[in-house]
């Protein structure tokens, strides 16, 4: 029915089947099974978390691994006490039927509740096919918050039976955290280097490679649970540690057979945690408490939002790609509770726990909101919000290029600035992998192999099984390329180059030159601050220079601005002969001065400034002729102007020496406009000029 399963997610239909398998089972008269947790945790979960470890999309998970450790360690730790906390003073106020249960009780109940459930996260996130940086943070915050669930787990189980908790017992339960998360990905780390050595020897016996990869993840997870260390931890650390060199090693058919046999394997225990969950909804025995069920799921999510604000506020202080407020939604929204904690509830003994049965209820309550509720309803809520969904694209040679170019290129942009982030230690771990790991792990010339080759065999065996598979085999051109010629038939070493041999005073010369100018460029530099650059001695006398002739030049610009006013604007002949009209007023020119400079006044308003024209100013001895000492003393003199005749249209008749220079001294000297009067303590030149 694709109308039922395109609302509808899977786990939830399967949780529905459980429900009706195990309706039918108590109908006829039978004991319906129950979801034991140690077949749970021996046999259901441990394929589930292979598989999600060993396909596990290394670079965004590495790149994005601070974000999901405060997620996983924190979120969790924070969901967990508050829940806690708040679901002990739930149990004290509400009356006696809750009053009897402890802090103690109430807090292992948050940390079974707290933690995100991977097997959940998976069923409802491949569905909706979310864009990769929301999927790798959620089920990466699921897969990892595993060690914080399992130390608080145990540790409050322990508390419980003690009769009373010292300071020594809480350090040394914070300590155990740091046990249990390090000594999983140790133990997986060992198993997976051991499964890639073993791997290297397996070349004619290519049947039993897939097997090899099994029985040590397995042995891996069992190892850890032995010690009470975290499991999930250590069955990722192994499928990730084992995955490069073992697919360098075996065939491509056990390649495949281990693809497939991981996918069928997970799909089958997932589907069977699922039905189990709904059969075990109707055999288990139940408590049902209004108050402390609505109460849990209610701070559930409370907790769940609050925890995903405050964190992501404070990693958005340090991330490039900053979490958008939809990113936080769906973070906060993706947070499913599934059949570990259902298991983990179900491991709780009697004798210390009589609560068990209710405990168990509100669990199933919790997990039943959270995929159904949720699950359901995160796919309309993604289109909403129009969130980025997963592209799906072929990766190509030349996106390898360009990524590992851009890998290189910050990684030399981290050492100039000496500030050594992920990708300088990221090339450090590919330097060390390439000159010693490679060469005990991985058989043949396939260790030598540089990482694009390696990439481009992947690509050229694809794209031949795509066309085999699509019945194109025929138009494969008859030309194989070189590199396919290799696969087939490899060839044998090729002899190495002789070099020209050095004497040892020339090596000894070159090496200093090299040590003397490029060792430097590998020691730790300061980074760069602006506050610790080293002082220049000259650069307070080059700033001093820079201010003076910046002084000068606004000085001149000031002055520029005050000497240089716009030459008066003429009226029209109408206008003037109105003017000259009204006032006939004239001044009589002094019998010696024919080559003064002229001032003409117009005569229609003596006391207005606009009424001033400069008609011909000649500076004194213009033409050549010296001043006479009359002149010297009588400076400036005042010519009437005459009346225009009835005429003409001209204001004024051009003088002698209008000439262009004379005209701009006119406009120099030439009376400014009105002004008000400066005010006391105001400068002479104001201020802005």
């Amino acid at each position: 029915i694709p109308s039922v399963s395109s609302i509808v997610p899977e786990s939830c239909l399967l949780i529905v089947v459980g429900l009706l398998v195990g309706g039918l089972i108590k109908g006829v008269g039978e004991e319906p099974p129950i979801l034991k947790s140690n077949i749970f945790f021996l046999f259901l979960l441990p394929p589930i978390i292979l598989d999600a470890g060993y396909f596990l999309p290394l670079r965004q998970f590495t790149e994005n691994l601070g974000t999901i450790l405060i997620f996983a360690v924190v979120g969790t730790l924070w969901n967990a006490f508050f829940l806690g906390g708040l679901m002990y003073a739930v149990c004290q106020l509400s009356g006696p039927s809750l009053s009897h249960i402890g802090l103690l009780a109430n807090l292992l109940f948050g940390s079974i509740i707290s933690a995100v459930d991977p097997v959940a996260v998976l069923a409802v996130f491949e569905e909706i096919h979310i864009n990769e940086l929301l999927h790798i943070l959620v089920f990466g915050e699921s897969l990892l918050n595993d060690a914080v669930t399992v130390v608080l787990y145990h540790l409050f189980e322990e508390f419980a039976n003690f009769e009373q908790v010292t300071i020594i017992d809480i350090i040394l339960g914070f300590l155990s955290f740091f046990v249990v998360s390090l000594g999983g990905v140790f133990v997986g780390v060992i198993y997976g280097v051991i499964a890639a050595f073993t791997s290297r020897f397996t070349s004619h016996i290519r049947v039993i490679e897939p097997l090899f990869v099994f029985l040590y993840s397995y042995m891996a997870y069992l190892s850890a649970e032995l010690f009470h260390l975290s499991g999930i931890m250590a069955l990722i650390a192994s499928g990730v540690v084992m995955r490069p060199y073992v697919e360098a090693n075996i065939s491509h058919k056990s390649h495949t057979t281990i693809k497939y046999f991981l996918k069928m394997w997970s799909s089958v225990s997932e589907t069977l945690i699922f039905i189990f969950l709904g059969v075990s909804t109707v055999a288990g025995h139940h408590y049902w408490n209004w108050t402390f069920v609505i109460s849990t799921l209610l701070f559930c999510l409370i907790a769940r939002v609050l925890g995903v604000l405050v964190l992501t506020w404070f990693i958005n202080k340090f991330r490039i790609v900053k979490l958008t407020p939809k990113d936080q939604f769906i973070i906060a929204y993706g947070g499913l509770r599934g059949a570990i904690a259902f298991s983990l509830g179900y491991l709780l003994d009697y004798q210390h726990f009589d609560m068990r049965d209710m405990f168990l209820t509100a669990i199933i309550t919790v997990i039943f909101f959270t995929v159904f509720v949720q699950g359901m309803t995160i796919r309309p809520l993604v289109d909403l919000l129009a969130v980025k969904k997963k592209q799906e694209t072929k990766r190509s040679i030349n996106e390898e290029i360009h990524t590992q170019f851009l890998d290189h290129l910050l990684t030399g942009i981290e050492d100039i600035c000496g500030h050594y982030g992920h990708h300088h230690w990221k090339d450090k771990l590919n330097r060390f992998n390439k000159k010693y790991v490679k060469k005990c792990l991985i058989a043949g010339e396939r260790s030598k192999e540089p990482q694009l080759i390696a990439f481009y065999h992947k690509m050229e065996m694809k794209q031949a099984i795509e066309l085999v598979e699509s019945g194109g085999i025929g138009k494969i051109p008859s030309a194989v390329s070189t590199v396919s010629i290799q696969n087939i038939n490899p060839k044998s070493l090729p002899v190495e180059r002789i070099l020209p041999a050095l004497s040892k005073d020339k090596e000894e010369e070159i090496r200093k030159i090299l040590r003397n100018n490029l060792q430097k460029t590998r020691q730790r530099l300061r980074s760069y601050n602006r506050h610790t650059l080293v002082a220049d001695p000259y650069e307070e006398a080059w700033n001093q220079m820079l201010l003076r002739r910046q002084k000068a030049r606004q000085l001149e610009q000031k002055m520029n601005n005050y000497l240089t006013v716009p030459a008066h604007k003429l009226d029209s002949p109408t206008m003037s002969r109105a003017r000259i009209g009204s006032d006939p007023l004239a001044y009589e020119p002094k019998a010696d001065s024919e080559n003064l400079p002229i001032i003409t006044i117009d005569p229609a308003s003596p006391q207005s400034p606009d009424s001033a024209d400069l008609m011909n100013e000649e500076p004194k001895g213009c033409g050549g002729l010296p001043p006479s000492p009359e002149e010297d003393e009588e400076g400036l003199v005042m010519r009437v102007k005459e009346p225009s005749s009835p005429g003409t249209d001209d204001v004024f008749t051009p003088g002698t020496g209008d000439s262009p220079s004379n005209q701009r001294m006119l406009r120099c000297l030439s009376d400014p406009g009105p002004r008000p009067e400066p005010e006391e303590g105001e400068p002479f030149i104001p201020k802005g000029q």
